[in-house]
């Protein structure tokens, strides 16, 4: 055992001497202090001596490895150092590279501007599951059963009482289950819906829906309310129009629309949200005193705001992950 040790270090002496580089000193790292080198095996034959042996060569053998190591690490450091000092100086005079980094999608750039308006006036935020059940869904919004919205070919049922949300207005039922009027909130969030993708439809599309519930809450309260939101978001001098109009859950109702034309084209009315005065079946629904109190809310797609003010005519556009439409954002 002694004669091994003797000759490992010898052969170690050898091979540290001839190394010219770190591909050559990480070959003979390998070949002595490797998992499976020289020293390894030296180890594996010590732990069959005899015991009466095991002190001696014991101590041999890990001065013998600790000197090897110690020598391998004075010589990676000296060919780092040399390496170092043959690398060419970096030159402070060149330009300096524009690190690139993320911005936010234009939907959540629209998203974000949307929430800041509302709740600069007043407004909270809340937010609810996208897998809905049948009663937050329709039941508590006063859809009856055979109501068209109920039906395959507009909602994805995921079993027969659960569904994917077809809007966000289920997030105002489970509020004003929550909390007691005065309530002044809006509800951002994703949807879905079971329709052909195209251009100016998708499964998928988000939605913020308002809902204001107090004593005395008046349409012409909800009017002031949207006709201030279209004014900070598409300038002062936006054109808009209130149409009569009906869903389940809100008497009377209606649509706003703005005056869109783009440049070089003619112009027409086009849709932004719907609105209306909160049913009172919805209020009795959540054990709320329609007799007393009275409420607005009203719902408005993120893409379809986002497609009037940039002039995007393809709603397809915003998931593509197109790098060359979304940097012009």
């Amino acid at each position: 055992m002694e004669q091994k040790i003797q000759k490992s270090i010898e052969d170690f002496s050898k091979a540290i001497n001839e190394v010219t580089d770190t591909q050559s000193l990480e070959e003979v790292r390998i070949k002595f202090l490797g998992r499976k080198g020289l020293y390894a095996q030296l180890f594996e034959e010590f732990k069959s001596l005899p015991k009466e042996e095991k002190p001696k060569y014991g101590k041999v053998l890990n001065v013998a490895k600790n000197q090897a190591q110690q020598k391998l690490d004075e010589v990676k450091k000296n060919l780092e150092s040399q390496s170092s000092e043959s690398v060419s100086k970096f030159d402070f005079s060149l330009p300096g590279r524009r690190r690139s980094i993320g911005t936010k999608h234009i939907l959540t750039q629209t998203l974000d501007e949307i929430k800041s308006i509302f709740v600069k006036n007043g407004f909270s935020v809340y937010q609810g599951p996208e897998l809905e059940s049948d009663h937050y869904n329709f039941e508590s919004l006063n859809f009856p059963p055979d109501h068209p919205a109920r039906d395959m070919q507009d909602t994805f049922f995921v079993t027969e009482n659960f569904v994917m949300r077809t809007h966000t207005s289920p997030v105002q039922i489970r509020l004003m289950e929550k909390e007691k009027p005065p309530l002044r909130a809006i509800m951002p969030g994703k949807v879905y819906r079971n329709e052909a993708i195209s251009a100016k439809s998708y499964c998928l599309f988000h939605q913020v829906e308002g809902l204001y519930v107090d004593t005395d809450v008046t349409f012409a309260e909800l009017k002031g309310t949207l006709v201030d939101f279209a004014r900070q978001f598409y300038g002062s001098k936006v054109k808009y129009r209130f149409r009569s109009s009906f869903f389940p859950f809100t008497e009377p109702s209606a649509e706003v629309d703005i005056w869109w034309q783009p440049e070089g084209k003619e112009g027409r009315w086009l849709e932004i949200l719907g609105c209306g005065m909160v049913d009172p079946n919805v209020l009795k629904n959540v054990n709320i005193d329609s007799e007393k109190y009275t409420g607005y809310a009203f719902g408005m797609g993120v893409e379809r705001i986002a497609m009037l003010k940039y002039g995007i005519d393809d709603i397809r556009l915003f998931y593509d992950n197109d790098k060359r439409f979304l940097d012009q954002f």
